[in-house]
């Protein structure tokens, strides 16, 4: 049994993960400070799917929260942790920069050095695809520069990656890094598209779509995501012993310090995706054609290479699959025929 804090529990992927982990047997110690970004009732519901299981003790902290960060250290001893806490967003970021410099940073901080202090085994947390920000050479690479961020949450998440690797190089602090690619499916954020261009076709209203359309995800299915997740949570970070500052790899390092996409690789075009949605719900939807908004990027598809090659898994749920089950649980949970 390993003993496994989720910072963020009470989220999307932290709650889904945590219920793949105690299932498996481990003991896990969830964080979230129930902020009200989107409804708290949905994260209420998701934890409450997660306390009949007697291996889950649950705390609401904040990861800014430093001395609150530094008693859970200090009263637990934690084989790996898993840093979801976040704000999330790429949009709401341009409203509310101030969010993102709290949690995404001066949070993540406080935790990086919790881990450090009270020697965690590995050290893994949720970066995006986001970072890679103008990069227009698809699919994206880890090995690749990601050095412009075009959004201050993009940002957020390129210096989580190199916070990491300070730690990873000065304590030999094991820290591995996902990049997250545009992940959907049951218990969803309602910020992301498919929730918003559900709840507008259920409620007949107008769905924004950016840039006329023209856009392209790598959408992943939040079961792909955690399956990637666990098996990474497994694989401390090692160094590359390859590893040359003459020809520096962003990916790995010569400290214990690595970065992986986790992604379908299969992009999907916007309009397909709407259109597999509102075949699910059975009922079409109202567009209301828009254009692209600051901070956005046209299209992101992952190169899972290095994914596969360390824990053998690829994401491969289709869109379709994938949808038609968030759409069983999104009229189900909301009473919707």
């Amino acid at each position: 049994m390993k003993h496994i804090l989720i910072t963020g529990a009470a989220g999307f992927i932290g709650a889904t993960l945590a219920i793949r982990l105690l299932d498996r047997g481990d003991k896990v110690y969830g964080i979230d400070n129930l902020n009200d970004y989107y409804d708290v009732n949905l994260k209420k519901d998701r934890l409450a799917r997660i306390d009949k299981h007697k291996n889950f003790i649950f705390q609401k902290l904040d990861i800014a929260d430093r001395a609150g960060i530094k008693k859970l250290f200090q009263d637990n001893k934690f084989d790996a942790v898993m840093n979801l806490a976040a704000q999330a967003g790429v949009r709401y970021s341009i409203e509310n920069p101030a969010a993102y410099i709290d949690a995404n940073l001066l949070g993540f901080a406080n935790v990086l050095e919790g881990c450090r202090q009270s020697g965690v085994g590995h050290y893994v947390f949720a970066s995006s695809s986001s970072v890679y920000g103008a990069n227009t050479k698809l699919p994206f690479s880890e090995h690749d520069n990601v050095d412009h961020p075009v959004s201050l949450y993009a940002a957020s998440k390129k210096a989580n990656e190199l916070m990491a690797h300070s730690y990873a190089h000065l304590y030999k602090l094991p820290c591995t890094g996902l990049r997250f690619f545009t992940v959907y499916g049951p218990w969803g954020r309602p910020d992301m598209a498919l929730y918003k261009f559900a709840r507008g076709i259920a409620d007949n209203t107008p769905i924004p779509v950016f840039n006329g359309g023209k856009m392209v995800r790598d959408f992943t299915y939040i079961d792909d995501i955690v399956e990637g997740v666990v098996r990474i949570i497994d694989k401390a970070a090692l160094p590359n012993k390859d590893w040359h500052g003459d020809a520096p790899d962003s990916a790995t390092s010569y400290a214990p310090y690595r970065i992986y996409n986790i992604g379908n690789s299969k992009p999907v075009e916007l309009m397909k995706y709407i259109q597999v949605l509102e075949d699910c719900m059975g009922k079409k939807a109202e567009l209301e054609m828009l254009p692209m908004q600051d901070g956005d990027v046209p299209a992101t598809s992952a190169d899972t290479t290095a994914l596969q090659q360390a824990v053998g898994f690829q994401p491969n749920t289709t869109v379709e699959e994938g949808v038609a089950k968030f759409v069983t649980w999104f009229k189900d949970y909301y009473k919707i025929d």
